[in-house]
C-alpha cells in the first residue's frame, strides 16, 4: 500500500491505485494527470493553482474546502469541484474519503474556525490518514482502523516531532510517515528524530521515511 503513495516533497503526495490522486500538489515536476486532487487548505504551499492547472484533465475532480475552491476558481481553473468540510464522508469516482479537522491550538496559522482539513483516503483497501497542517488535536482520538498516518513534523506551523509521536500513539496505525519538512521548515534530522522517538514509545508502529520524488528545484 505504501508503495502506491509517492511523497513529492513537503506535504505533497501522489497515489496511484486504479486512479491517480494528488494531495496538496506543490512544485510538482511530473505531468501525470489527476483523476482526483485533494486540497487541505488555501495556503500557497498546499493550494497551488499552477500545479493544479498542470495536473488537471477534463474530468478531474477537485475535493477541497470553500475558500481554497474560491482561490482555484479565481485563478481561472474550471474543474468539477466537490466542496467539503470537517467530518464529511464522500465517495469520489469510487474512492472513499473521510474529512478530518486540521488546525492549530496555540497559534493563528491554521485557526479552527476556518474548517480546514486533512483526509482519510482508501488506498488498496486500506485507510490512510493525511493529516494536513495541524497540531496534535483531540479529534484524532476518533480515528479508527488506520493503516498508515502521514503526519507533519516540521513544527512552527504544524506539529513538531513530539506532538507527531503523540498523534501516532493515539491513532495506533501500522505505519507512520513523517511529512511537512525539508522545504519551508524542518529537515532530515527531524525525520530521524521522529523515527527514534516513535521506536522508543511503540516499536510496533513502523516509521517509514520516504524519499521525495518528482520535485522541482
Amino acid at each position: 500500500m505504501l508503495e502506491a503513495i509517492d511523497w513529492l516533497g513537503h506535504a505533497s503526495f501522489r497515489i496511484i491505485d486504479d486512479l491517480v490522486i494528488y494531495i496538496d500538489p506543490w512544485k510538482v515536476q511530473n505531468d501525470d494527470k489527476a483523476d482526483i486532487i485533494l486540497i487541505t487548505h488555501p495556503h500557497h504551499d498546499h493550494c497551488s493553482p499552477e500545479d493544479i492547472f498542470r495536473l488537471q484533465k477534463e474530468n478531474t475532480v477537485i475535493v477541497t474546502v470553500q475558500d481554497a475552491a474560491e482561490k482555484i476558481y479565481a485563478a481561472g481553473i474550471r474543474c468539477n469541484f466537490k466542496i467539503i468540510k470537517p467530518f464529511d464522508k464522500v465517495e469520489i469516482l469510487g474512492t472513499n474519503i473521510e474529512v478530518v479537522p486540521a488546525y492549530n491550538k496555540n497559534s493563528d496559522y491554521h485557526p479552527k474556525e476556518k474548517d480546514w482539513v486533512g483526509f482519510i483516503v482508501e488506498v488498496l483497501g486500506e485507510r490512510v490518514y493525511f493529516a494536513g497542517d495541524t497540531d496534535y488535536i483531540p479529534e484524532m482520538r476518533h480515528l479508527k482502523n488506520i493503516e498508515a498516518v502521514f503526519l507533519p513534523i516540521g513544527g512552527e506551523y504544524t506539529m513538531d516531532v513530539d506532538q507527531a509521536v503523540k498523534a501516532a500513539l493515539m491513532i495506533g496505525p501500522r505505519y507512520a510517515v513523517p511529512m511537512h519538512y525539508g522545504d519551508i521548515v524542518g529537515g532530515e534530522d527531524d525525520a530521524e528524530a521522529f523515527r527514534m522517538k516513535m521506536h522508543s514509545e511503540d516499536p510496533t508502529i513502523e516509521v517509514v521515511i520516504k524519499t521525495p520524488e518528482y520535485v522541482s528545484d
